[in-house]
């Protein structure tokens, strides 16, 4: 009986792991497309010896991406949204940087561009939360 109580009052904080899971993920793409937009050259080099074709467009789009879509995701603003360009932005990561490394299939929980995607998902088909912009614009709606 204690534990069910402990399990309820649990409940009241629901809202504090969309919120941790997105200040986490916004800051970590805010920073990554700020360093990359910062050293785009670099970057479009680094793309270039992945094989990436069309280099010169992918990386300031990437970078673009990560900059734009981690705010949003910080604000809780478009989440699930939003959420979609960032993982495939990862899954395109692991392929072309990790992949080649994995010699078994449990390498990849290994991988942080891995566990942000898993994060993404989550918070793609959980939400972002009732902290954030998407429960306010819900809520408006909900009262029109």
């Amino acid at each position: 009986m204690h534990l069910m109580n402990c399990f309820n009052k649990l409940e009241r904080i629901n809202w504090l792991a969309p919120l941790v899971s997105r200040i986490t993920l916004g800051v970590v793409f805010i920073q990554a497309g700020w360093g990359k937009l910062g050293n785009l050259d670099r970057v479009i080099e680094y793309f270039q010896s992945l094989g990436i074709p069309a280099s010169h467009i992918q990386a300031p789009m990437v970078a673009g991406f990560e900059l734009v879509c981690g705010a949003l995701v910080l604000a809780g603003f478009a989440t699930r949204i939003v959420a979609v360009p960032l993982m495939i932005i990862m899954a395109v990561a692991i392929r072309m940087v990790h992949w080649e490394g994995f010699l078994e299939f449990t390498d990849i929980f290994e991988v942080p561009d891995y566990l942000y995607m898993l994060l993404l998902f989550w918070l793609f088909v959980q939400g972002a939360g009732k902290a954030s912009f998407d429960y306010l614009v819900r809520l408006r709606k909900s009262r029109a």
